[in-house]
């Protein structure tokens, strides 16, 4: 009997301490994990770049201080994706009318070799007066991809070497007018949806 007493009182010990271990090491995750989210919220994405806008002429993040931006990179050899994309932006934007007047939408090219300035002209014409087309130096082009954690690789095609494709993140950012992060927008979002999400993340009716 004795040797039961003592025997059931050694498993509560030992059950108390497994559940205060687990209730440490469950409170240490939610701690790291709250720091690990608030030390990407805000660093991760965005940062210094030096690129050709489509006229010619050297930009910088500088540049477009004092307003929002709306990022989208791509390329203009893109069949589908970069398009459709361009043209979600554009009706979102038409969308919000006066609201999102200040507003800078920019395309950033993936494909700095076909993508001259006189190229990205020609193709941000076709979305509206307001879109900027980016390009530079293939070094330019992979800095500024970094900053922005932008994925992208080049798709050989052996049959006709010059119509390669390019693999790249289909994804919106958008930059507040102090250049920092606010959102980002998938390749699902539709116009009506991008445009009530740009509404809220820049607080404004």
């Amino acid at each position: 009997m004795q040797n039961t007493r003592t025997h059931f009182r050694m498993s509560v010990i030992f059950g108390t301490m497994i559940l205060l271990l687990a209730l440490a090491l469950g409170a240490y995750a939610l701690l790291m994990t709250k720091s690990m989210t608030i030390g990407s919220g805000t660093a991760l994405v965005g940062g210094p770049f030096t690129m050709v806008n489509q006229n010619g002429e050297t930009v910088t993040e500088k540049t477009f201080l004092g307003k929002p931006m709306l990022l989208f990179f791509g390329f203009t050899f893109c069949p589908d994706i970069c398009p459709t994309e361009l043209q979600v932006m554009a009706a979102a934007l038409d969308d919000l009318g006066a609201t999102g007047a200040d507003i800078q939408p920019i395309f950033v090219t993936v494909d700095p070799e076909r993508d001259r300035p006189d190229v990205m002209a020609a193709y941000v014409g076709n979305f509206g007066e307001r879109l900027i087309g980016l390009t530079g130096s293939p070094a330019q082009v992979a800095e500024m991809a970094q900053v922005y954690k932008i994925f992208y690789a080049k798709v050989e095609n052996k049959a006709d070497p010059q119509n390669y494709q390019m693999d790249h993140s289909a994804i919106i950012y958008l930059m507040g007018a102090d250049g920092k992060f606010l959102k980002h927008f998938s390749y699902s979002t539709d116009a009506k949806a991008f445009a009530t999400g740009l509404k809220l993340a820049l607080n404004r009716t």
